[in-house]
């Protein structure tokens, strides 16, 4: 199902655009964010950013997910009040994602209080209908992943996510019922291969939950008051994951004013952890055939960003702190090395040594030096700008053709959210660039008055490709296009004309680049780093 925003043309015609909904999952703010969070919002600021420049209308949600007994408790033990806790915390976050350049379109808290109304009718429609029923719930519960577990599905009296200690619980509830959804989740499944990716996971959820049959969930609490308050019965609260889930079609509106709903529902791809795969490709589909919408194009889980081969969790003390390693390297460093090194969908290793090696092979070696040597020599050689008569020799086409090749790899492997095959495809165009360099010698080729043309011509041919590469790292590095452009010359868009040099078009455009004596060599954007001492530094600070 497409979704398209209309306008008008200048010559009165109407003109439709596509729409793209992409959302983060909403993250629980009992402790500070760390890099593993950042893997999944940088994943998913890339792919807003690239849509955008493939003129889509994009709206991109993140938020914070602020109820639940959990929260509740980790406010209680810092003195504060839930929300007074929460305040702090939603600063935090939002301050982290600027740091990161994260731009999103909607940031809900579920706090908020046109979420919690919109929660309560959710829940009175559902009651309404016979979706949900009192009765109670006898079992095991995991508190830090706010989770309901069977005896069988527990490992050693733990929680099959986490590893923490579940406790067995006892208290009056109302239930959805899900078993009754059964047979239209796994049709769901048959039908759209595509539905939950990587399949490996729809295949878990297939032979670990559906066909031994699902039971119903329990989706009120009354053990702790710090959350929704159900309209149908005062003494009970919303459960934190009905509450969260429901954040993706709140955020539009839903149902109290359908403007923004109507528009961008349903998502294109909710992005999550593999950890909450269960709830956002069982519960939430069921919710939403029992609310009569329709479901979520995509749920796309991807892997956790391990550290040194261990799960990153405040209690091991393991957790890397991102607002550190951006200071210290810089953001497009950081975003580069998570969405580079760790294939979307299965687990990654984060160590300080593969952050600061690759800082170096890929970003100092390879982009910076292609582009310092690019720049310097067109400085050295033609300070006045690159001349007009390099049209007199030809222009080599090889940087082009691969340039072009490049470009479609690029949008096939980010059609299927495989960001690092993209930008392998990206780094091996600046490797044929620098080959390019090596194979053409310009400082040979600068000594001789009469190679003058060819010598302007190779360097043409390197900085209209830099120009190009400099646009198909956009939705990945946010800064660098810019310091790229500013030591090239070319001038940042403020004009439709201007525009079209940093457009996703024209990285699929030849001979865009014009000569012209504002190019400057600059400081190197991605200094090399000696690993070893600052493997010692990197160790006092983290």
């Amino acid at each position: 199902m497409m979704s398209f925003v209309t306008g008008t043309r200048s010559d009165g015609g109407i003109m439709t655009k596509e729409t793209f909904y992409i959302t983060t999952p909403i993250y629980y703010p009992s402790g500070q964010l760390h890099i593993g969070h950042s893997y999944s919002t940088v994943a998913v600021d890339a792919m807003a950013r690239y849509k955008r420049m493939r003129g889509y209308d994009v709206f991109f949600l993140t938020g914070t997910d602020e109820h639940g007994q959990k929260i509740q408790q980790t406010a209680e033990s810092a003195g504060k009040s839930p929300q007074e806790y929460l305040d702090e915390m939603a600063v935090e976050i939002k301050k982290l994602w600027k740091i990161l350049d994260i731009e999103y379109d909607g940031f809900i808290r579920t706090t908020d209080d046109y979420h919690e109304k919109a929660v309560q009718a959710i829940y009175q429609q559902l009651y309404d209908q016979g979706d949900i029923y009192k009765g109670s719930y006898e079992g095991l519960y995991c508190t830090p992943c706010e989770a309901f577990w069977t005896e069988g599905q527990a490992v050693d009296g733990c929680c099959p996510d986490c590893g923490a200690k579940v406790e067995i619980t006892k208290e009056t509830s109302y239930f959805f019922r899900l078993s009754a959804y059964a047979d239209r989740l796994l049709k769901m499944f048959e039908d759209d291969p595509e539905f939950l990716l990587p399949r490996s996971r729809a295949n878990e959820m297939i032979n670990n939950f559906i066909k031994p049959g699902l039971e119903d969930v329990a989706v009120t609490r009354t053990s702790f008051d710090w959350g929704v308050r159900i309209p149908f019965d005062s003494e009970h609260i919303a459960y934190v994951w009905i509450d969260a889930l429901s954040n993706y079609i709140t955020a539009l509106g839903y149902p109290h004013d359908m403007t923004l709903y109507n528009r961008y529902w349903p998502a294109d791809v909710h992005v999550i952890g593999k950890e909450i795969v269960r709830f956002h490709s069982l519960i939430w589909p069921a919710l939403l055939m029992a609310l009569k919408l329709p479901l979520p194009k995509q749920i796309f889980a991807h892997g956790w960003l391990l550290f040194e081969g261990d799960k990153m969790s405040k209690s091991k003390g393991n957790v890397v702190d991102p607002i550190i390693l951006t200071e210290k390297y810089g953001v497009d460093a950081i975003r580069y090395f998570l969405l580079r090194n760790v294939p979307f969908g299965s687990d990654g290793n984060f160590t300080n040594r593969a952050l600061i090696e690759r800082i170096n092979s890929d970003l100092a070696n390879d982009l910076g030096n292609l582009l310092n040597r690019t720049v310097a020599m067109i400085v050295k050689s033609f300070p006045e700008g690159l001349p007009d008569d390099y049209a007199e020799e030809p222009v080599d086409v090889e940087l082009d053709d691969f340039a072009d090749e490049t470009l479609k790899q690029v949008e096939a492997t980010m059609d299927h959210l495989e960001f690092n095959h993209a930008l392998e495809a990206i780094w091996a165009h600046v490797g044929r660039c620098n080959k390019y360099i090596d194979v053409t010698m310009p400082w040979i080729l600068a000594r001789e008055e009469k190679d003058r043309a060819r010598l302007a011509s190779v360097l043409y041919s390197l900085a209209d490709n830099l120009r190009r590469i400099a646009v198909m790292i956009s939705p990945f590095m946010t800064r660098t296009p810019v310091r790229m452009r500013e030591q090239l010359g070319i001038p940042e868009s403020d004009s439709e004309e201007q525009g079209s040099l940093t457009s996703w078009k024209s990285a699929g455009q030849r001979d865009l680049y014009q000569g012209n004596a504002n190019v400057r060599r600059g400081r190197p954007m991605f200094p090399r780093i000696d690993v070893e001492k600052e493997l010692e530094s990197l160790e006092a600070l983290l």
